[in-house]
């Protein structure tokens, strides 16, 4: 993508670009409003007044916020801002609601080339318009050189429930089955991957993606979903769990329909990495009533960031120790655990 805006004669981000003065505004300028242009950012407030004229009734917002420190800031199948603004906007789609604007902040590194700043606040654009979303106000901040690695983003996010019911771990009823949307530890292993300078036959990429498409689908169909949660940080052993306990159920799952590519497979076992607990950037679970289950995986798969749907195991009973049971490909039952310690850092 093009840059919407040359930046002035500065190639390199300064002290003076956070001061608050002349440098401060042409930062601004020439390239946040040139990217993220909409006549709520232009209007230049202290706040952005958002108007909501589709609530109805008993209609509500939900509000999200995340912040993103990857290392390195591009990756294969994507780049820091579109990992800001997809992971925030799928924050939205799990409790069921319609992504309508970003706000952005950034913190800038001394020193960061410029064009690195331009590449990702285009990229941050791009995506937002591809969903229909605006950024509508931000902040930027500098640090010295050494006090940040390069560049931070946070980015929250409104959208407005579609459904009137909650959408959470506590609907959760035993019989339900467990639909994950697509393969699993792309996003992990190819930042991983990239980091280390690790090369295989065919490069991973990562899954970042919004996965408002596919769930829209479900919500329009009147899908009586119970819960949903994307899989980042812990991947699917780590989501499993939470819901677990969170609803106190235990939940089989069968290893047999996990897809998970060769390629991370490679990856995983070659850094000693369990590929249920790598992060991802574009697959969810969605906790369904058994009779819906057939009907779901149907409806998801004809959207294209869905359409590896399976589902993968079975709501059990209450328990007062509720725990995952992985069924392994080669027959035998074990407990899925909680993570411990850190597997993955900085990868989203």
């Amino acid at each position: 993508m093009e840059c919407a805006s040359p930046f002035i004669e500065d190639e390199y981000i300064s002290l003076s670009h956070g001061s608050g003065g002349l440098a401060s505004s042409k930062l601004i300028e020439s390239v946040f409003y040139a990217a993220f242009d909409n006549h709520i950012l232009n209007q230049q407030a202290d706040s952005a007044i958002l108007a909501f004229e589709a609530l109805e009734g008993s209609q509500q917002l939900a509000f999200t916020t995340d912040t993103y420190v990857v290392n390195p800031l591009f990756f294969p199948g994507g780049d820091i801002g579109q990992l800001a603004v997809c992971g925030t906007l799928n924050d939205l789609a799990m409790v069921g609601a319609k992504p309508l604007f970003l706000s952005a902040g950034f913190i800038l590194e001394e020193g960061l080339a410029m064009r690195t700043l331009q590449q990702i606040v285009d990229s941050m654009a791009l995506t937002a318009r591809a969903h229909g979303v605006q950024i509508v106000t931000g902040d930027t901040k500098v640090v010295e050189k050494g006090a940040a690695d390069q560049i931070y983003i946070n980015t929250t996010g409104i959208g407005i429930k579609q459904v009137s019911h909650s959408i959470s771990p506590k609907a959760i009823r035993c019989g339900d089955k467990v639909i994950l949307t697509g393969d699993l530890g792309r996003h992990g292993m190819a930042v991983m991957c990239q980091r280390e300078g690790l090369e295989f036959e065919s490069q991973i990429q990562s899954d970042v993606a919004c996965l408002y498409p596919a769930i829209a689908t479900l919500l329009e169909q009147q899908i009586a979903i119970h819960c949903m949660r994307d899989l980042t940080r812990g991947g699917l052993g780590s989501v499993l769990n939470e819901l677990s306990q969170s609803s106190a159920h235990s939940i089989k799952v069968n290893e047999s329909e996990i897809p998970i590519h060769s390629e991370v497979r490679a990856a995983t076992e070659l850094l000693g990495l369990d590929p249920l607990y790598v992060a991802n950037e574009g697959c969810c679970l969605i906790v369904v009533p058994e009779h819906e289950a057939t009907h779901t995986l149907s409806l998801l798969k004809e959207v294209e960031v869905s359409a590896q749907a399976r589902c993968i195991g079975t709501v059990l009973q209450t328990s007062s120790r509720p725990q995952v049971i992985l069924h392994s490909i080669y027959g035998a039952e074990r407990i899925l655990p909680h993570l411990s310690g850190i597997q993955l850092p900085r990868i989203c």
